[in-house]
């Protein structure tokens, strides 16, 4: 595992300039720039999607008639929910997901159907339409806002940094994904012609983004109907 400084300095060499000896330098401007968009980088790749590597489980113990809980307190890093994967951990029942505005007015005012267990997340709170009447835990999968690995802490142990802060700071990502980034990032910056190599990074994030999406099964007989299978050869496939 490469550290940002080292990611850094292997983007110096190919933009053939200076490498940094410290991001963290206030006195200088060079290293300065690097820590810019190397930040630029982190941040872009977690806005991305749902990586694996940014795939976190979460869990909160809901109490008897409250409605609102405030996220940090449960899920310190959380970024993003994903969606339909909220259950209720001791009866294995799914909750209905995030609503839109319009369906929240709706079952609040209009007495809109069955609410059954909605949400939604307003002002870091998820809050709840119709909140559980007993104790009850729930768990749910979410992206985490954690970009980088600090090494050596506490002996063996990794503590997780949703910035970088230290030049020994690992980044959660592929470690050629953060330095083309940062290379497309560095031409731009300094007023130079990009657009290949930013391509080139949009490409490889793509690629490698969907190398860890779930499979699924693609049947290769004829006269197949998504609704039933015929027969045949299937294989497996990432979308």
């Amino acid at each position: 595992m490469s550290t940002i400084l080292e990611i850094c300095q292997d983007a110096a060499s190919l933009v053939a300039t200076q490498k940094p000896t410290d991001l963290f330098d206030v006195d200088n401007q060079q290293s300065a720039i690097f820590l810019s968009i190397a930040k630029d980088t982190l941040e872009s790749l977690r806005r991305f999607g749902d990586w694996q590597e940014l795939t976190k489980e979460g869990r909160l113990t809901v109490s008897p008639h409250q409605s609102i809980y405030y996220i940090p307190d449960f899920c310190p890093d959380f970024y993003a929910l994903i969606n339909n994967t909220i259950y209720i951990r001791d009866t294995s029942e799914k909750l209905i997901g995030a609503i839109t505005p319009e369906q929240w007015m709706t079952d609040r005012f209009f007495n809109g159907g069955d609410a059954g267990l909605r949400f939604k997340i307003q002002n870091n709170c998820l809050r709840f339409l119709t909140p559980p009447q007993k104790t009850c835990q729930i768990i749910f999968f979410y992206r985490s806002a954690v970009v980088a690995l600090e090494t050596e802490h506490n002996g063996c142990t990794y503590e997780e940094k949703t910035t970088i802060t230290k030049n020994t700071d690992v980044p959660v990502f592929d470690e050629y994904l953060v330095k083309l980034g940062i290379v497309w990032r560095w031409y731009k910056r300094n007023g130079m012609p990009y657009e290949e190599e930013m391509n080139e990074y949009e490409k490889e994030v793509k690629a490698k983004f969907g190398n860890g999406l779930s499979g699924r099964d693609i049947c290769l007989c004829s006269g197949w109907h998504p609704l039933h299978k015929l027969g045949g050869i299937h294989v497996v496939s990432h979308t």
